[in-house]
This record gives structure tokens, sequence and C-alpha cells, in this order.
């Protein structure tokens, strides 16, 4: 087998697992949300958040990983739009979100009423 081969071979769940751990507590936590569902779908995109911490360096990684779990997104591409575009580096990420309006939150305008109606 080529060295390549070889070196992926060596990379599955549980080396991840460790490498995240090593980045820190919130690379760790996205990395077993990934394989909380489908671990070997989801293997590929484990290593490739792992090897963005050679590119951006294990501190940024961290703080890009915290990032993309506050926003319940913890995918590969999630992870790496983080770090191209500095994301990481804000002071502090939005903690409310915008509320919905009473369009989408109140009954319709419209609205059928459905289901039996109570006879006094």
């Amino acid at each position: 087998m080529p060295p390549e081969a070889i070196a992926y071979k060596l990379q599955d769940p549980q080396w991840c697992l460790r490498q995240a751990e090593t980045i820190g507590p919130d690379c760790h936590q996205l990395i077993r949300t990934l394989f909380a569902d489908r671990v070997l779908d989801n293997l590929r995109a484990a290593q490739g958040i792992v090897g963005l911490g050679k590119k951006y360096g294990s501190a940024r990684l961290e703080s890009a990983c915290k990032r993309a779990l506050h926003f319940e997104n913890p995918r590969y591409k999630t992870v790496k739009t983080i770090l191209e575009k500095g994301l990481d580096q804000a002071q502090e990420i939005p903690s409310a979100r915008v509320p919905l309006s009473s369009v989408y939150t109140g009954g319709g305008r419209f609205l059928r009423q459905t289901g039996l109606m109570l006879l006094h």
C-alpha cells in the first residue's frame, strides 16, 4: 500500500477523538457530535477538521469549533469557512437569535379551525 493509504487507515475514529482532545474540549465535542450519527460516513470530515489545525493552529481551530457548536452546525465545511473568514477571531458570538414575527408564530389569518366544535 502507498504511504498515504496507510496513513489514512491509521486515522480511525479513536485517533480523531484523541487528536481532537489535544486541541481542546470544543473540538473534542464537535468530533463526538459528528460520530454520534454514522461514524464511518463522518470519518473523513473528522479527519479534515483535525487536519485544519496544521494550517490554522490549535487555538483558532478550537475557537472555530466552539462557534460551529454554538450554531449547531458541526460540519467540516462550516468549520473551514469560519477559519477562512476569520470569524473565529471575532470578539463575541451572537447570543440571541432574532425572534420570529407574529406572522410565523401566531395563528394564521385565514386559518380554518379544524376538529370538533364544542356545543353548549
